[in-house]
């Protein structure tokens, strides 16, 4: 379907696997396997964080966040390629691919804000413990985690707002799996100068400050942590933040591996490493929610206890 302007666009074709049907139904099942594991263990945080009592710390209450963030991220997308995998003709309307963008755009966003702020609050926990109280109440670390939010959720409508407001005048076929923004920037018959500036300063803002910050925390929280005289203490105070340094590494390592790779000039290598970034892109839309609550089960030993107590209270009580 071809299109004259923005105003007659009534949906959009996703291309996903449809070059590889083969392949659709093995992503299916792997994809889905993976999105209940995601269900399952961030649902389990998110309940073991709010019920037990030992878990309401600072600390805990960003988990939660990530938690029910990454449900939500990859709820925004993932249903919608599962659909496709199982769809001859993988179609979106405009309006419900301006809703995907946007809550898979806020989501990223608000991630990369709440990891600096889970940085913060381990570095005022190990360099300043004595203050960690007073500096780290409810009364700031509840309206930092709002910040957060209202902060990617703005970013969020400032970028997708541009994007909808582009004439699309040409081919309707997006070649991803989800209404990726840069994919559908692709299919804009207008100059998109000011949407490529507008996202570089975000992710300036959003993806830069936050891993300068983080790095910069995590310089002074091994300082201080090689200060401690006995191995014992150095352990104990590193176990309290290498679940959030695993995730961290994790999250911004896969960004790094997708937008950095060096790209293919011939044009059969250049199909080839179309599929492979959207695979690439896909993978990295579960395995980060797949992988945060692994981490901090087994990473945690209060997390491990409330889980534990959760199942045990549940088992007694039926």
């Amino acid at each position: 379907m071809e299109v004259a302007n923005q105003s007659t666009v009534a949906e959009f074709v996703l291309l996903g696997l449809s070059h590889q049907p083969r392949l659709e139904k093995t992503f299916f099942v792997l994809i889905l396997l993976m999105y209940l594991v995601i269900l399952l263990g961030n649902g389990v945080l998110i309940l073991v964080t709010v019920s037990d009592p030992r878990l309401h710390t600072p600390m805990y209450f960003f988990l939660g966040n990530l938690s029910f963030l990454d449900i939500c991220y990859t709820t925004s997308s993932i249903p919608l390629v599962l659909d496709g995998f199982l769809t001859p003709r993988k179609t979106i309307s405009f309006s419900g691919c301006a809703v995907q963008m946007f809550l898979s755009f806020a989501m990223g966003a608000t991630e990369c804000v709440l990891l600096g702020m889970m940085a913060f609050d381990r570095y005022v926990a190990i360099c300043n413990p004595l203050r960690h109280p007073v500096i780290m109440s409810k009364a700031a670390y509840v309206p930092m985690a709002a910040s957060s939010w209202v902060a990617g959720g703005a970013n969020s409508l400032v970028q997708i707002s541009l994007a909808v407001q582009l004439p699309f005048c040409g081919d309707n076929v997006i070649n991803h799996f989800t209404c990726e923004i840069l994919a559908v920037l692709k299919l804009a018959c207008a100059d998109i100068s000011i949407n490529v500036i507008s996202m570089g300063v975000a992710n300036v803002i959003f993806l830069g400050v936050p891993v300068l910050f983080i790095f910069v925390s995590y310089i002074f929280i091994l300082t201080t942590i090689l200060k401690i005289p006995s191995a014992e203490g150095r352990k104990k105070a590193f176990s309290t933040c290498s679940a959030h340094l695993t995730v961290v590494v994790i999250f911004y390592g896969t960004i790094l591996f997708m937008y950095a790779k060096p790209k293919s000039k011939d044009p059969l290598g250049a199909d080839k490493q179309d599929l492979s970034d959207k695979l690439i892109s896909l993978f990295y839309g579960v395995l980060t929610p797949m992988l945060n609550p692994i981490i901090y089960s087994l990473r945690n030993k209060d997390v491990k206890v409330a889980v534990k107590n959760l199942v045990s209270q549940k088992y007694f009580t039926q």
